[in-house]
């Protein structure tokens, strides 16, 4: 060391080097790099054990988040909801569920056609079908409020079995047609 406070190479007296002059890069290096990465992702410092994602730097913890998969029915129900679509999913419902509605000899008498404005309209298989289920109606259109939802359907209208159509394609002739040799 020189009297002016230089050390025997020229350097001034204090400053780290060889080793230490690496140590101290090292360390100058980790906490740039620390600094970056509480701040990267949203411009916020990220705290530990904070229940919002966004604070949480984008990734899902152990706990229930709305970014995790969902049920399939409470999807479809929420869709449903958000649409205004329950009481069109409810009158669906009503041919889906039609044996277990209506139980299952009723339901393998007859079958729905459609519902609309609160008229289901109902086929039956025989005229007698048709005027049970015409006696029955009263109980039924209880027994699919109770299940369904109370006013989707006011009154069942029954109809008998449809006869044959005897159209067939764009043209015909008119008259009685095959029916003339039933009597």
């Amino acid at each position: 060391m020189s009297d002016d406070g230089r050390s025997d190479d020229g350097r001034p007296d204090g400053q780290p080097r060889g080793a230490d002059l690496a140590r101290a890069a090292l360390e100058a290096a980790r906490q740039s790099a620390r600094k970056r990465a509480a701040t990267q992702s949203t411009g916020r410092r990220r705290v530990a054990g904070t229940r919002d994602p966004a604070r949480r730097g984008g990734y899902s913890g152990a706990g229930a988040d709305s970014r995790d998969p969902q049920p399939f029915g409470s999807s479809v129900r929420r869709l449903l909801a958000d649409r205004g679509w329950e009481r069109t999913a409810a009158a669906a419902g009503v041919t889906a569920r039609w044996p277990e509605l209506v139980g299952p000899e009723i339901a393998g008498h007859s079958r729905p056609v459609s519902l609309h404005q609160g008229e289901l309209v109902v086929e039956a298989q025989s005229t007698a079908w048709a005027t049970q289920l015409r006696l029955l109606a009263p109980r039924l259109v209880a027994r699919l409020n109770a299940e369904l939802g109370q006013g989707l359907v006011r009154v069942i209208r029954v109809n008998g079995p449809a006869a044959p159509s005897w159209r067939r394609g764009a043209l015909r002739v008119l008259g009685p047609g095959p029916r003339d040799t039933y009597g």
